[in-house]
């Protein structure tokens, strides 16, 4: 009888309000696999949590930077030493040398989840010395491991090219397939008019994620409302831009909510918002986990024109796509939108459709392939 695997996830962020992670462990537990997750937190819980197969750190993110990375490696270097696995999962470039190397010792299997291009972030695109050396550490431990996997095809192509390697796997950001069974009623929860179109942001609070553009079109349309589920450093800014046009009554920030639970919120909106901004190769490159949880839960999408999230959409029918360097194609498009509620019936209807296609089970297929071969 074969042994069961044990597998070791490492990740710098929350793992339980991670869609990648929370699919991934649950498909490989129903394989038979004994599953650790090592996560951090820093922004939503004040406190360490543990169960039988998560555990997280509330670590403090100070002012310099260089402290908070130094209490994130002693941390996670000393649980790998305690850690023992058959295949490890370095979730993001933070944790891949950590990850890398002691797995290396262990002589286990080592998997890369390269969520983004690194060295091309939004918020490095400024700063040219640091994306020399993001590279330089991608580069050298990327050759190391045994499987990488990527979030899209243009970014395995990408990635392939820039350190001259090959078989990477691309593995969409996309939910269970699972329909919302305790839908949640906004409206009344948040006392929200009937009238008003409700619109959906779920993810980090970022630049480059759109959300000044989508706060200044709101302003301008009265009858929508704003929810927005997810947190981040950028949050206080926002609150205040709100505050200055007077509309802090119709931008509502709800917090992060369980993965487990997200689908029952987002279905109570009526249009899902993915308007990243094409400030980076990575931003460029963006194929969001987002984007398919709006159509799993069924609602229309207006996304950027960006080509992969632009594919989707046509393909599916499922909403929109606009050029994001005219803000003003948000407003016309929700103003529109506002008008014809058939027209959402009609997306809404493809999204059901779609979401037969777009789901975890049949993408997981293709990682269980892989995984269990290397």
């Amino acid at each position: 009888m074969e042994r069961t695997k044990k597998i070791y996830i490492a990740f710098l962020g929350n793992p339980r309000f991670d869609s990648r992670i929370t699919n991934l462990s649950n498909s490989l537990r129903e394989d038979g696999c004994k599953i650790s997750v090592l996560g951090f937190d820093w922004f939503i819980s004040k406190e360490d949590y543990s169960d039988d197969e998560i555990k997280i750190y509330s670590i403090k993110k100070s002012k310099i930077s260089f402290f908070f990375y130094l209490q994130f490696a002693y941390i996670l270097i000393n649980e790998l030493i305690r850690s023992n696995a058959d295949i490890y999962f370095a979730e993001d470039l933070y944790t891949l040398p950590f990850v890398t190397t002691i797995a290396k010792i262990k002589k286990a299997k080592i998997v890369y989840n390269s969520r983004e291009i690194y060295a091309h972030l939004g918020g490095l695109r400024n700063r040219p010395a640091l994306q020399k050396i993001v590279k330089l550490i991608e580069k050298y431990f990327i050759r190391k491991v045994d499987l990488v996997l990527t979030t899209g095809p243009l970014d395995s192509k990408f990635i392939e090219n820039l350190y001259n390697i090959k078989d990477t796997l691309v593995v969409r950001n996309i939910p269970l397939y699972q329909k919302a069974v305790s839908k949640i009623d906004l409206r009344k929860k948040y006392n929200i008019d009937p009238d008003k179109l409700i619109l959906i942001y779920q993810g980090v609070i970022l630049p480059g994620r759109g959300l000044k553009q989508i706060i200044s079109a709101v302003a301008k349309l009265p009858k929508t409302v704003l929810i927005i589920f997810g947190e981040g450093e950028q949050k206080d800014n926002f609150i205040e831009l709100a505050n200055k046009l007077n509309i802090s009554d119709r931008i509502i920030f709800a917090g992060s909510i369980d993965q487990k639970e997200l689908i029952n919120y987002t279905a109570g909106g009526d249009a899902g918002l993915s308007l990243i901004e094409n400030i980076s190769i990575s931003y460029y490159h963006a194929l969001p986990n987002k984007l398919f949880e709006y159509i799993m839960a069924g609602l229309p999408v207006l996304c950027s024109d960006l080509p992969q999230m632009k594919e989707v959409i046509e393909k599916y029918d499922v909403g929109e796509s606009i050029n994001m360097e005219n803000e003003e194609n948000i407003s016309t498009t929700l103003k529109r939108w506002c008008e014809n509620t058939s027209l959402l019936e009609v997306y809404k209807k493809n999204c059901e459709t779609a979401s037969e296609e777009l789901n975890w089970q049949a993408e997981y297929k293709k990682v269980r392939k892989r995984l269990f071969d290397i």
